[in-house]
């Protein structure tokens, strides 16, 4: 087996870490399995155990995801394009659906963020933005995701390169990582809908 082949595996245990779990648990919160929104990302670890959690939970997510791309290209060398959108898709997998804790975890926002980061900074600049101006003039963390999530696609299309589309395999894994995040939105949507969606605060 090549050890190309290993990069996907690599880049899902990576981001199978359940970072928001571990630092509220350090910081005396609770399982975030068990209070909130039961959600293991950012906004939660903010509701369980304050700003510094949700913080370092976004920083950490965060990271894995642009880690796990960045050793995709060490590994595969300067022809690795593909690789590292496959260690993307792999990492945001991972921290959705991660073997440690039964398949049950998190929306992969800030993963996939953080591997965007290494495929098409600008883009994940871009998608960053939409977020916050989201979050600041409405509060829902949900949204936000949502929103940039769902603009992604067309960022990534029009920053990837100046007057130079993508390759496929970039905009068909983004298009990909992006309806993942939007299905495990759903009941989020649900909620906006309703009107029943918690609001993001910044105090405990």
């Amino acid at each position: 087996m090549n050890f190309k082949d290993w990069i996907p595996v690599i880049a899902y245990l990576l981001g199978s870490i359940p970072f928001g779990i571990l630092i509220v648990r350090t910081r005396g919160g609770p399982d975030l399995r068990a209070t909130g929104s039961g959600n293991i990302g950012a906004a939660n670890a903010l509701r369980a155990a304050g700003a510094a959690a949700g913080a370092f939970t976004l920083l950490f997510d965060a990271a894995k995801g642009y880690l796990a791309v960045w050793i995709a290209g060490r590994i595969a060398g300067s022809n690795g394009g593909r690789w590292m959108m496959a260690a993307a898709v792999a990492a945001v997998l991972g921290h959705m659906f991660p073997i440690w804790l039964g398949f049950r975890g998190g929306k992969g926002v800030a993963t996939g963020l953080g591997a965007f980061l290494r495929i098409c900074p600008m883009a994940a600049l871009g998608g960053g933005l939409l977020w916050v101006l989201v979050v600041l003039f409405w509060r829902y963390s949900s949204l936000g995701s949502i929103v940039a999530a769902a603009a992604m696609p067309l960022l990534t299309y029009a920053l990837y390169a100046p007057r130079h589309a993508p390759p496929d395999y970039v905009s068909l894994g983004t298009i990909f990582i992006s309806l993942l995040i939007l299905f495990k939105h759903r009941s989020n949507m649900q909620r906006l809908v309703a009107g029943t969606e918690n609001r993001l605060s910044f105090r405990r």
